[in-house]
């Protein structure tokens, strides 16, 4: 395991800034449009990234957590008449992503965004973001995506999957798709999100099953589908891990759980952070440890500071854990 980031770098003095924090591995998008990148772009990028001493670990398929109304393929989740061009499209981006060397890359299959509710003070008057199921509107209108059942949900993933998979294990690219953020009863917003439960995750992980086809595994985002995510997360990581479906790692604690919570820093919330990077290790898992989500603090820099802090906190948790003092 290693440390890494997925924060945009707002100029180049950031990757140098990641490289003397400890960071090796990232994963870090060429600029513009990502429907747009060509694999020139992608090796200048990769190049680019590496004269920091870093190394580019992943980057984003076209396939956002925005909703559907935003995304650069939205046919390929609306079944819509472009479908078969986009997901052809995204099917390039993988075979350019293993020409240029790049081992992976995260997608998400997502029709309405990150639902939340109203930010919330946290550790020392910090604002966090949360999700209180009594503070949400029941009744928001469906997006363009209507109303959409479960398991016609599950034909148009199927659709897509059997269409990539093939090309990422021909390509060695190993595809990791985020889990629904948050957990959101069947039908909200006319949508039964299926990757927002365990159970659905596993499904999906065990369809058209392939080395190369797995998790983008967000330890919050399943932390948040869980009624006691403190002692249940554990085994839900070796679960997955045991079965090799983790391709990375996003590092976020959140107190409270299904339908009611809020974000936390990594030390701060419910979840014994320390027992689950011991639960990765036990599983064998090799990849990215990133904080993802951080609490809007304080400061001329929250941003950096808010995501250096947690560098911090996982450096000195790995080296601890080489050391033998975990």
């Amino acid at each position: 395991m290693y440390l890494g980031t997925q924060t945009d770098a707002r100029d180049d003095d950031e990757f140098r800034v990641w490289a003397q924090l400890g960071i090796t591995h990232i994963c870090a998008d060429p600029a513009g449009k990502p429907a747009d990148w060509t694999l020139d772009d992608i090796l200048r990028h990769r190049e680019k990234v590496e004269s920091f001493g870093l190394v580019l670990d992943m980057i984003q398929l076209p396939m956002s957590s925005r909703p559907v109304e935003e995304a650069s393929y939205p046919d390929i989740l609306l079944a819509g008449p472009d479908r078969d061009r986009q997901i052809d499209n995204v099917c390039q981006m993988i075979e350019n992503i293993g020409k240029a060397g790049i081992p992976a890359a995260k997608y998400n299959l997502n029709l309405i965004g990150i639902p939340r509710t109203e930010m919330e003070r946290g550790r020392g008057g910090s604002l966090n973001e949360a999700w209180r199921w009594e503070k949400a509107d029941h009744d928001a209108a469906p997006g363009l995506a209507g109303q959409l059942s479960e398991d016609e949900n599950w034909e148009r993933i199927d659709y897509f999957l059997e269409r990539v998979v093939p090309v990422a294990e021909s390509n060695r690219v190993r595809l990791a798709c985020h889990p629904h953020d948050p957990y959101t009863p069947p039908g909200y917003k006319g949508v039964t999100r299926v990757l927002g439960t365990v159970e659905g995750l596993k499904k999906f992980v065990m369809m058209r099953e392939n080395p190369y086809h797995g998790l983008n595994f967000c330890q919050g985002s399943i932390a948040e589908m869980l009624d006691n995510p403190r002692e249940e997360i554990d085994d839900i990581i070796r679960w997955f891990g045991s079965r090799q479906k983790i391709f990375n790692v996003h590092f976020r604690n959140i107190s409270g759980g299904k339908l009611s919570f809020m974000e936390r820093f990594p030390d701060e919330g419910d979840m014994d952070m320390v027992q689950s990077l011991k639960t990765y290790r036990e599983v064998g898992y090799p990849w990215m440890i990133m904080p993802d989500h951080v609490p809007t603090i304080s400061g001329r820099d929250p941003v950096g500071v808010a995501f250096s802090y947690c560098y911090g906190y996982i450096t000195a948790l790995l080296e601890a854990m080489d050391a033998g003092h975990l």
